[in-house]
């Protein structure tokens, strides 16, 4: 009896597997597909990753009169990509078959060195962790539904020689081989532990904590893209929390983010509040995904960037550490620490080869996380509009980001403080209606400018028009008579 939640899956591939059982080949659906269909993850977007006995060449002749479309860019690893429309809903679904593999990293090597392999433990063994060393067997599931009655797939067999079905029930992180063995071939699977620690609740063993510890300087020889890549992928799993502490903890954080374990430090060490890294794993954490907004969800306010803001988050007080100081009667300081923090989140983020958006996006947000605070007397006409102008196309991420920086376990503070963020999105909101606060700009273009002074291009166009800007931040829309006289009476001060 197949479970239900196979059924989609299994109905799909069926047509791949009977072309290579008639070849005969072996395929095996494996790694994240097999885990979340055995703990009923509700996941219904597999990538459907694929291995077999089959060489590349081989693979390709399976795939021939069944894919709309072959690459083979990933050969040389053992990998051939497919396309194929679903006649059923239109939509193009790629899938990667590889032939098996045990690869390994040389001592000072950045790719891997691929060699392949015969059977399917060799394979599975050299996947990273026991929840990702599964496989189920297509190809037997082909012979039997040959002898089976009912128009349904039959259940494919399950392929688990590291015991991960034993493992996912338990939340256990283990590696199929020696951590030491693991962590050799591929050292980016030291930091891809993190991430299964925070989505799926797994304990590591250990001796896989040990082997972190031991060979945390080995991540150095994975490329900043790869480092780039899994960060992400932690920082948007719903809980990310546990895995940031085990980068922290275990000596991998200083590889590629060391700004991050220096931020360990009190504000007060005689009251021992707490620290600046408790702190932004907490702002990290109130960063919660889309669909937990329901005010987001419904359309009322645009989505904001999630990845983004997480980063953000992690980011916005790493300035602190460099900026610390005391005053008699105020007690630690961090003066300066959004701009001092900005630049080094663009140094940091430019290492890890981010984008420029990304980086840009990052950095202003880190440098604006303070600039709510600022505007203490209320939310007057021009103070919101020198707000939105600040945040630009930012604005959900930076109004998010400023609830969420809000860690204090007094209530009275917290609730003051959403209050104030309530009252200023609904001052953005009024504002909006009657003005363009989306694209702040003066009343004035810079051709304008030109004609109506009579003047060429150059500084004074552009003084001129920061001078129109002040007055569209302070008095809002003043009509075109208004603008004229006013930028006359600029005029003749200077002439």
């Amino acid at each position: 009896m197949v479970p239900e939640r196979f059924e989609p899956v299994l109905r799909e591939l069926v047509p791949l597997a009977e072309r290579f059982h008639a070849a005969g080949h072996r395929l095996y659906l494996v790694g994240g597909t097999v885990r979340d269909l055995l703990v009923a993850s509700g996941r219904t977007d597999f990538d459907l990753d694929l291995t077999t006995d089959a060489r590349p060449p081989e693979i390709k002749a399976c795939l021939e009169g069944w894919a709309d479309a072959i690459w083979a860019q990933g050969e040389k690893f053992g990998t051939i990509g497919a396309n194929k429309v679903n006649p059923e809903t239109g939509e193009t679904r790629p899938y990667e078959i590889t032939t098996f593999r045990a690869e390994a990293y040389t001592d000072d090597s950045r790719k891997p060195h691929v060699v392949f392999a015969d059977e399917i433990e060799v394979d599975l063994s050299r996947r990273d962790f026991t929840v990702n060393a599964m496989a189920l067997e297509l190809t037997a599931a082909v012979d039997g539904a040959a002898g089976a009655s009912g128009d349904g797939p039959a259940m494919p067999t399950l392929v688990d020689p590291f015991n991960g079905a034993v493992d996912l029930v338990t939340k256990t992180l283990r590696t199929p081989l020696g951590p030491k063995v693991s962590f050799s071939d591929d050292p980016l699977r030291m930091l891809r532990a993190a991430r299964f620690i925070a989505r799926y609740q797994l304990q590591p063993t250990d001796e896989l904590v040990a082997a972190v510890k031991e060979m945390a300087t080995r991540l150095q020889i994975v490329s900043a893209e790869r480092i780039r890549d899994e960060l992400d992928k932690l920082m948007v799993v719903d809980h990310p929390t546990a895995g940031l502490w085990f980068l922290i903890e275990n000596g991998l954080a200083d590889e590629f983010l060391p700004e991050l374990p220096a931020m360990r430090l009190e504000h007060d060490p005689i009251h021992r509040h707490k620290d600046v890294l408790t702190h932004s794993l907490a702002v990290v954490e109130n960063v919660r995904p889309p669909r937990e907004h329901p005010a987001i969800e419904s359309g009322d306010r645009p989505e904001f960037d999630f990845r983004l803001t997480r980063l953000a988050a992690l980011f916005h007080d790493i300035g602190k550490p460099k900026t610390r100081g005391y005053l008699e009667g105020k007690g630690t300081t961090f003066h300066h620490h959004d701009a001092v923090g900005a630049r080094m989140t663009k140094k940091r983020l430019n290492a890890l080869r981010y984008s420029n958006d990304d980086v840009n996006a990052v950095t202003e947000l880190v440098a604006l996380h303070l600039r709510f605070h600022t505007y203490s007397m209320g939310w007057s006409d021009s103070a919101v509009r020198r707000y939105v102008r600040d945040a630009g196309p930012l604005l959900q991420e930076l109004n998010v980001l400023t609830r969420c920086d809000c860690t204090t376990r007094n209530a009275k503070k917290a609730a003051r403080l959403s209050r104030r963020m309530d009252e200023l999105e609904e001052r953005i909101d009024e504002l909006a209606e009657v003005e363009e606060l989306a694209a702040l700009r003066p009343e004035m273009d810079g051709n304008a400018v030109i004609g109506y002074l009579g003047i060429k291009p150059g500084r004074e166009v552009g003084q001129a028009l920061d001078f129109l800007m002040e007055i569209r931040l302070e008095e809002g829309l003043i009509g075109e008579d208004a603008v004229r006289a006013r930028l006359d009476q600029w005029w003749a001060t200077r002439t």
